[in-house]
This record gives structure tokens, sequence and C-alpha cells, in this order.
């Protein structure tokens, strides 16, 4: 086993273990839709960072992460998701991307990412843009500091998003 993969490995079985756990989690859509749910949770991921040169001297980068998200304390939302997402930061300190979580029964939320550079302490803001199964139609926003980035060998990098609250709701329901 090679060292990235003996790193990854415990990851990977806290996420299967999550996700088994919240999978027998009764549905989060309910009578209660149209409503604002609240959530809050954590974000674990690991992934590249690719750089380059800018005239500024700060590097322009393009990251990739995927990790577990884990929603609790949601007034019946309660989740586990493997979440993935690709960002770009310009070099300026303004950062974009896009994100998607996926369930353990394979429905999705997508989200728009927006903030600061992939740095410790930095804060982002999520849009939640659609999703899909039991997610449809569902939109809402997020927002969560990143408590720890740390660059690995090469282009390797993890973290841990921490304070990561938010509210979502599904449309009405036709009447």
């Amino acid at each position: 086993m090679t060292r990235r993969a003996a790193a990854i490995a415990p990851r990977l079985l806290a996420v299967s273990l999550t996700m088994l756990i919240l999978a027998a989690t009764p549905g989060a859509q309910d009578t209660r839709r149209g409503q604002w749910r609240a959530f809050d949770g954590s974000w674990s991921a690991s992934g590249l960072r690719q750089t380059i040169p800018t005239e500024s001297g700060r590097p322009a980068a393009v990251a990739h992460l995927s990790g577990a998200v884990v929603l609790s304390n949601g007034g019946g939302i309660v989740a586990g998701f493997t979440g993935e997402a690709v960002g770009f930061d310009d070099g300026t300190n303004v950062t974009t991307g896009r994100a998607v979580w996926t369930d353990g029964a394979g429905d999705r939320i997508f989200s728009a990412l927006h903030g600061g550079p992939l740095q410790t302490g930095r804060r982002i803001t999520g849009t939640i843009t659609a999703g899909t199964g039991r997610w449809a139609g569902v939109t809402g926003e997020y927002k969560m500091t990143w408590q720890y980035v740390v660059s690995g060998e090469g282009e390797s990098i993890q973290g841990r998003a921490v304070d990561l609250r938010g509210r979502l709701r599904w449309p009405q329901s036709p009447r």
C-alpha cells in the first residue's frame, strides 16, 4: 500500500460508515415543504491544487477536493454525503467554484461557491442551486470556515471546514 493510499484508507472507511449510518435516517422531505430548514455540519476533504504564477506575485490556482460532508442538527436534516468541489482562485483573493454533495442513495445537492483563497481561516459561501432524487427542487445557502488547509507532497492538499451552517427548502407542494 502506498503512503497516499494508507493516508486515504481511514478517511474512506469513516465516510463509508457515516453514509451507512445516515442512510437509515428518515427522509428529509416531509410536510414542511416551502419552509426554511436550518442545518450545521462539517466537511473534511483532500485533493489536488495546481498553481500558475501571476503578475501580482500571488499564484492563481485550481483545486479539486473531495471528502465527507456530514449535516446534523437540522430539524430533521441529518445526512451524510460525499462532497466534491472544483474551485478557481484568480490570484486576487477571489475564489469561485462549484460543489456537489452525493448521499448514500446517489441523490445530489448542487451549489455554487464564492469566497477567499483556499487557506486556513478563510470563509466560503455556498448557494444551493438544485438537487436530484430526495433533494429535487431544493434551494438554499450555507457558509463555512476552513479550520485548516495543509499542503502535502506535490500538489496534494487536505482541509477541514467547520462552522458549516446553512438553510435549505424544498418548493411548495402543488395544491
